[in-house]
């Protein structure tokens, strides 16, 4: 079985300066949010990924969030180019580390601008939210990117949240799961769970039946045990006071091997 990479970054000692769109900001403890990063490496690594860490970028407060730098489809990584002008130099380093582990490094170029938090993949579907941060000439270069190599390209509107994966993020076998409340067109997604806490949208698929969530989502997560998953979860409640969630924090690169 191949072994599973993730990529994570170090959080910026400026965190507590990182964007909020959508939520009153609130204070946010550098040190406790530099405990909780290292708990959630760890859980990655407690259950079989590699962490792989991109060079810090102090100078860049959202770098923790280091998901939004790059989208992979098999063996493709495509450099996003955020909406949000501040976080354009958050790139630097990952390209880097993507071209070391020998992905094919593409680039989105002006006038697209792309956030990774706005990919969804689901098998071969790729659906991508328009919203905020990434611009209908994004939604084209993802498509002129990936669907040469067997990609579906669906485009999600997103309005309510900063990213569409704010919103929703599939379970093993590719159900779709969000808080309503916070989507704009959840039709879209041909099988889809409601469940009852925003931070229940968010899921990392570790392996089996195994789903690395928030510690803020206990509704969520028991509805998902019931439901016979494992929920494995974490406390990030720092990041979350800047809109970060548990599929922000790394990209996973099983992307290589599928």
């Amino acid at each position: 079985m191949p072994s599973k990479k993730a990529l994570v970054r170090r959080p910026s000692p400026r965190l507590a300066e990182g964007l909020v769109t959508h939520i009153e900001r609130e204070g946010v403890d550098v040190d406790r949010a530099v405990e909780q990063w290292e708990a959630y490496t760890e859980t990655l690594r407690a259950h079989g990924w590699e962490t792989i860490e991109v060079d810090p970028a102090d100078d860049c407060p959202d770098s923790v969030f280091v998901e939004d730098t790059v989208v992979m489809y098999r063996n493709v990584a495509l450099i996003a180019r955020s909406g949000a002008e501040s976080r354009r130099a958050e790139t630097l380093g990952v390209e880097e580390a993507v071209a070391s582990l020998g992905c094919s490094v593409n680039w989105v170029w002006e006038p697209g601008t792309l956030d990774g938090g706005d990919v969804l993949r689901t098998g071969d579907t790729v659906y991508v939210g328009r919203g905020g941060r990434t611009n209908a000439a994004g939604v084209r270069q993802v498509r002129a990117a990936f669907e040469p190599l067997g990609a579906r390209v669906v485009a999600v509107p997103v309005t309510k949240v900063p990213h569409l994966k704010s919103a929703v993020t599939t379970l093993p076998g590719g159900t779709a799961i969000g808080h309503v409340p916070n989507m704009d067109a959840p039709a879209l997604f041909p099988r889809f769970l409601p469940v009852p806490e925003p931070s229940g949208a968010h899921v990392v698929l570790l392996g089996g039946d195994r789903l690395l969530m928030a510690a803020s989502a206990p509704k969520t997560a028991e509805l998902l045990a019931d439901l016979g998953y494992e929920p494995v979860l974490v406390d990030i409640g720092e990041f979350e006071k800047l809109e970060g969630c548990v599929t922000c924090l790394s990209v996973r690169l099983r992307e290589l091997y599928a």
